[in-house]
């Protein structure tokens, strides 16, 4: 599709020229319906839809991934974080589609050069930080930077891989319901929230910055074992990738290979030490007097839970 904005072809993508994300996005709580004009067909989409709401009504043969983003009905971003949602407006050029509002009269092109070029590069830069060692993930065959990367034909990332570095994280295996694999993290933010703004569980929180930057325990804990988590679970529903797994299911969908596994293809994992986390949520104690039937409950019984 022609672009208006070709001679930007050369031009990096994370720049000034593409506008701003995340905190500082504009409003997308407007009270009308809006028209847009996506790849040259019209949609019309809800008060408060962003642009990425009209490209998805709009069916085009273009993907936008949008790996950050989840349903906001789940009250879960859009954050603007992986970038590789980025489309081409008339009046902004090239922005964040999953955060910005679709605002009446909008034309968005999604194959505009610099627009394809940015969620190119973008996911690049999210698969050069990314274990990618596929075979042995238990996400395998339903992880969303799988399916990404599929669909933009990556052979592979420009910025290399995860595995020249050799700069894997500890496995955290120390929950009896979570495993957590940092090395899978794309730090899409969605686990945070879901664990702060719907669970409103303050567990997790985003740690560190630059390269250093990663998911890590409000309270100030190094695995999810010693954390204040409740085994909720949705953390690891919204992951789109394999960091944040239900145990049991971790292996899922793993290739078997001979001598070769998810933990041994780490290098190290953070191992349980016995601590029983109880149920999620503690039983309601009702303390009476013992009999000869009914014994008197035990407060260090580790399969009642943890008494508050």
């Amino acid at each position: 599709m022609s672009s208006d904005h070709t001679h930007e072809t050369d031009a990096p993508p994370l720049t000034e020229t593409i506008a701003p994300g995340t905190a500082s996005d504009p409003s997308v709580s407007g009270t009308e319906r809006a028209t847009i004009t996506v790849d040259g067909t019209d949609v019309t989409v809800e008060s408060g839809s962003t642009l990425l709401d009209a490209v998805e009504a709009a069916d085009t043969d273009d993907t936008v991934p949008a790996l950050c983003h989840y349903d906001r009905e789940d009250e879960i971003g859009p954050r603007s974080e992986c970038r590789t949602c980025m489309v081409e407006t008339d009046a902004n050029g090239v922005v964040p589609a999953c955060s910005h509002p679709a605002e009446d009269g909008a034309t968005v092109r999604t194959a505009a050069d610099p627009a394809a070029e940015a969620r190119d590069v973008n996911l690049d830069l999210v698969l050069s930080d990314h274990n990618l060692r596929c075979t042995t993930c238990g996400k395998n065959g339903r992880c969303e930077l799988q399916d990404a990367a599929i669909e933009q034909d990556v052979d592979e990332p420009r910025y290399g891989v995860l595995d020249d570095r050799d700069a894997y994280e500890p496995l955290d295996d120390t929950s009896s319901f979570i495993q957590i694999d940092r090395n899978k993290c794309i730090l899409c933010n969605r686990c945070v929230e879901a664990c702060n703004d719907v669970q409103v569980e303050g567990v997790l929180r985003v740690e560190g910055s630059g390269q250093d930057t990663r998911i890590g325990f409000q309270s100030d804990v190094e695995t999810m074992e010693d954390s204040a988590c409740v085994s909720c679970g949705h953390c690891a529903t919204v992951c789109p990738t394999g960091s944040l797994v239900e145990k049991g299911i971790e292996d899922a969908t793993t290739i078997p290979l001979p001598g070769f596994t998810q933990k041994n293809s780490v290098g190290k994992s953070h191992e349980r030490h016995g601590k029983s986390k109880g149920p999620m949520t503690p039983k309601k104690r009702v303390d009476s007097p013992a009999t000869e039937d009914s014994p008197a409950d035990d407060p260090d019984d580790a399969d009642g839970g943890e008494w508050p």
